[in-house]
């Protein structure tokens, strides 16, 4: 379907405290205790913002965090506030850019951890299994293949890397190191509960969920909540089931393909990242809006 917006490669809200940009979203204080998140349609790879927007991913985004979040609220309480975010801007300039891909949320304290959660060998969890037969330090059984299920999910935590560095892999040990023991397992256990209850849900509508990261934030008295993104093509390996086979990296509904493509380049993966041809964009954006209709049978953004 076309998509009728102009793409958002960085947001300009002249009327709120802007704190900072990350890879993806543009972040501004409302008052004292919420984020006006911004999501705009840049893309990163490698941990690299690529130059070139892709048309609605910040909307698609936007609609399946919306959905996740709704769908998953009985397991953790998350960041929404249910403010209407034209409504803490200045202006119909201001509200154009935050129409359909903004969330007014809490203010929290972000754990110091990604909270990845895989249900198949792909990815840096297979080069670590290749490796040493284990991910994370968890050890796994000897002679799987890449994209073969796991034995069961596992939670394995990375550190947050600054804008340009990557995210490392951490035991779990490590986990409790930085945020406690108590909190750590609380962490695990609900990034563990959260990620099977989304796979068996997207595998009915013949969506593998291969792996997701999570983030997670506390509040003043310390309670945990559900924060940043959830379970879209930017935090996720989506792959049709239809399609799925062992052995071999299935296509999938996310940026996947895009870094499928940059692994043509002789590119170092260091910043500035190389334009991408109309047709990756194209198909870029066709992918992320593929994933939403069959996880929300959401076809509008």
């Amino acid at each position: 379907m076309p998509i009728t917006t102009p793409p958002l490669f960085e947001s300009t809200i002249k009327s709120l405290p802007l704190l900072g940009r990350g890879k993806v979203r543009d972040i501004y204080a409302v008052g004292e205790d919420r984020l006006l998140i911004v999501t705009t349609d840049r893309l990163s790879a490698f941990d690299v913002i690529l130059p070139d927007p892709i048309p609605g991913k910040g909307a698609v985004l936007t609609a399946m965090a919306n959905f996740w979040f709704g769908k998953l609220a009985h397991v953790v309480p998350n960041q929404l506030t249910g403010i209407d975010p034209e409504t803490v801007v200045a202006d119909e300039a201001e509200r154009i850019q935050v129409r359909g891909r903004a969330l007014v949320v809490k203010r929290l304290k972000p754990l110091p951890i990604e909270a990845v959660a895989r249900g198949y060998l792909i990815g840096s969890g297979w080069k670590d299994y290749q490796a040493t037969g284990a991910v994370c330090g968890i050890a796994l059984p000897p002679g799987l293949q890449m994209a073969q299920q796991l034995p069961s999910p596992l939670f394995t935590p990375a550190t947050k890397a600054e804008m340009g560095d990557h995210d490392e892999n951490i035991d779990y040990a490590a986990v409790e190191k930085l945020i406690g023991v108590e909190l750590a397992k609380a962490v695990r256990d609900t990034t563990l509960r959260l990620y099977r209850e989304a796979a068996a849900y997207a595998r009915v509508v013949g969506i593998i969920i291969a792996d997701t990261k999570f983030e997670f934030g506390q509040d003043a008295d310390g309670r945990l909540y559900l924060i940043d993104e959830v379970l879209t093509p930017d935090s996720s390996r989506f792959w049709p089931a239809d399609r799925y086979k062992v052995g071999i990296s299935p296509p999938s509904f996310d940026k996947q393909f895009v870094r499928d493509y940059l692994e043509t380049l002789d590119w170092n993966k260091q910043a500035p990242g190389p334009k991408l041809p109309q047709d990756i964009v194209a198909k870029t954006a066709a992918n992320y809006l593929e994933a939403l209709t069959r996880l929300t049978g959401t076809r509008t953004i």
